[in-house]
C-alpha cells in the first residue's frame, strides 16, 4: 500500500504546475535545471519520497523552485516547498535507510562546497555519537543496494574513488587540514563526481564497493574537518560514513570510523563517552585482523587514560601491543597500513602521560618519532607530546629543547589539533620564569599563530 503524502505544500505546487500525475516529467525538468550541480539523475520514485517526508539538499530545493517558477510563471521560493528548515551540519543523525544516507550525504557535501569558511560550526554531540554507534552495531544489514538511476557505475569507476581518497589522505598527512581550500576542493569533487555515482545505476556487488569507497571519502573529510577544529562537521561525516560502511558490509572500516569518533571525543574532553565508542568499535569489529585490533585497542587506551582508569588503560594498551606484534600473520585491509608502531607509541605516550606515569610514558618517545617522511603532522604532534610530557614531569630544560625542535617541525603544517597541543605546552612551561623558558614561549606563540 502506498504511503500517505505528508508534504501537502509540495503536492499542491506540483498539481498547480501540471505535474500532479506526471512525476517523471517533473524529475526530468529538475535534472535539466540542476545540470550544473553535478549532473544528478532523479526520477518519479524520488518525487514519491519527497512527497512523503524525505528532504532533498539545499541545491536540489533551489532547482525545484526554479523549475516550478518557470512552469507557473510566478516566483516560487524554496521556503514554499514545504520541506521546512534544512538540517544543520551538526544534526548528526544516523540515517535509517541507505536512500536517506545518500540524500544527507549529497546535502552536506553541497553545503560544505558552497559555504566552507563562511558558516559557524556547531558542537560535538556525544549523545548522537553513541546513537550512531548503536545504529551501526545493531541495525539490520541492507538486503540490497542495487539501484536504477542515472549513469552506469562500474568497478573501474569505484576504484578511481579509492585513488582520490589516497590523494587527499596524503595531502592531509603532509600539510594538515587547517586550510579550508583543500576541504573545499574535496567537497566540490564529491558533489560533482561521487554524488552522481551514488544516484547512478549499479549492481549489488558494485554498489557495495561504491558504498565502501564513499565511506572512505566521507571518513577522510571527517578527519580533515576534525583536524581543522570543525567538530560538528566532522561528526556528521563520520556518522554518514558509518551508514555507508554498513551498506557496504564493511564492519572493519566502520569500526575504524567509530574509533575516529572516539578519538575526537578524547580530544574534546569526553573520555567516558570515548571509551564506550571505542569498546563498541572493538565489539563490532569481531575477529578482526591484528593491526585493526591494535588500532582499536590503542584508541580505547587513550580514552581510559584520560578518564583516569589506570587498570583499564594498561590492559587496553597491552592488548594493542600484542595485536601489533601479530601483524605479520595478517596485514589486514589496505587502509590500516597507516597504523605503525610509531602511532601506537604515540598513543602510549599520551595515555600514560595522562595517568601521570611520566617515566613509563617517555620510554615510548623514540618509537613515537620513527615515522615515514610523509607523516609531517603526526611527527609534529608526537614531538609536542614529548615536550609536554617532559614539562609535566618537571624537566623544564629538556622540554625547552624539544620545543625548539617542534618549532622547526610545524612550519609546513596547518592543524587546529597541533595548535591546541602547542597551547597546552605553553601553559605547562609558563610557570617557569627562566630566560630559556621565556625564549621558548615566544617561539611557541609565534608558531601557534602561523598554523
Amino acid at each position: 500500500m502506498a504511503r500517505p503524502v505528508t508534504n501537502a505544500a509540495f503536492e499542491g505546487l506540483l498539481a498547480a504546475a501540471g505535474y500532479g500525475n506526471a512525476h517523471a516529467a517533473f524529475a526530468r525538468q529538475l535534472n535539466h535545471a540542476g545540470r550544473e550541480q553535478g549532473a544528478w539523475r532523479y526520477d518519479a520514485a524520488s518525487v514519491y519520497w519527497w512527497l512523503r517526508g524525505r528532504t532533498p539538499g539545499e541545491n536540489v530545493q533551489a532547482a525545484m523552485a526554479e523549475t516550478l517558477t518557470r512552469k507557473l510563471e510566478r516566483p516560487i521560493s524554496p521556503s514554499e516547498l514545504g520541506f521546512g528548515a534544512l538540517a544543520s551540519a551538526g544534526t548528526c543523525v544516523y540515517p535509517a535507510c541507505i536512500d536517506a544516507a545518500i540524500d544527507a550525504t549529497e546535502q552536506i557535501w553541497a553545503t560544505l562546497a558552497k559555504h566552507l569558511g563562511r558558516t559557524t560550526d556547531g558542537a560535538f554531540d556525544s549523545g548522537k555519537a553513541l546513537q550512531a554507534a548503536l545504529g551501526w552495531r545493531y541495525d539490520l544489514p541492507d538486503a540490497s543496494v542495487t539501484r536504477q538511476g542515472g549513469q552506469q557505475v562500474t568497478s573501474t569507476d569505484v576504484q578511481s574513488l579509492y585513488a582520490l581518497a589516497d590523494h587527499f589522505t596524503d595531502l592531509d598527512r603532509r600539510h594538515g587540514s587547517g586550510s579550508p581550500h583543500t576541504r573545499a576542493v574535496m567537497a566540490d569533487l564529491l558533489v560533482r563526481q561521487v554524488g552522481p555515482m551514488l544516484r547512478g545505476t549499479y549492481t549489488d556487488a558494485v554498489g557495495r564497493d561504491l558504498m565502501r569507497a564513499a565511506a572512505t571519502l566521507a571518513g577522510q573529510l571527517a578527519f580533515m574537518s576534525y583536524d581543522a577544529g570543525e567538530h560538528a562537521m566532522a561528526q556528521h561525516h563520520v556518522t554518514l560514513g558509518l551508514r555507508l560502511a554498513k551498506a557496504g558490509d564493511d564492519r572493519l572500516h566502520g569500526a575504524h570510523l567509530l574509533a575516529n569518533l572516539a578519538t575526537q571525543a578524547v580530544f574534546l574532553g569526553h573520555p567516558r563517552e570515548a571509551a564506550r565508542l571505542a569498546e563498541a568499535a572493538i565489539d563490532g569489529a569481531g575477529r578482526a585482523p591484528a593491526p585493526v585490533l591494535a588500532r582499536l585497542y590503542a584508541t580505547a587506551a587513550t580514552a581510559y587514560g584520560q578518564a583516569g582508569e589506570r587498570r583499564a588503560c594498561q590492559l587496553a594498551l597491552n592488548k594493542a601491543e600484542r595485536s601489533l606484534g601479530r601483524t605479520g600473520t595478517d596485514p589486514g585491509p589496505r587502509w590500516v597500513g597507516y597504523f605503525t608502531p610509531a602511532h601506537l607509541a604515540g598513543a602510549a605516550l599520551r595515555c600514560l602521560g595522562d595517568l601521570g606515569l611520566y617515566p613509563q610514558a617517555l620510554r615510548h618517545a623514540p618509537d613515537a618519532l620513527s615515522l615515514s617522511s610523509q607523516n609531517t603532522r603526526t611527527r609534529a604532534l608526537h614531538t609536542a607530546l614529548i615536550a609536554l610530557t617532559h614539562a609535566r614531569a618537571g624537566d623544564t630544560d629538556v622540554a625547552c629543547d624539544w620545543s625548539r625542535t617542534l618549532v622547526q617541525d610545524v612550519a609546513s603544517v596547518q592543524s587546529m589539533r597541533l595548535r591546541q597541543r602547542l597551547r597546552e605546552l605553553a601553559g605547562n612551561l609558563r610557570p617557569q620564569s627562566s630566560p630559556q623558558g621565556s625564549e621558548v614561549l615566544h617561539a611557541l606563540t609565534a608558531a601557534r599563530a602561523a598554523i
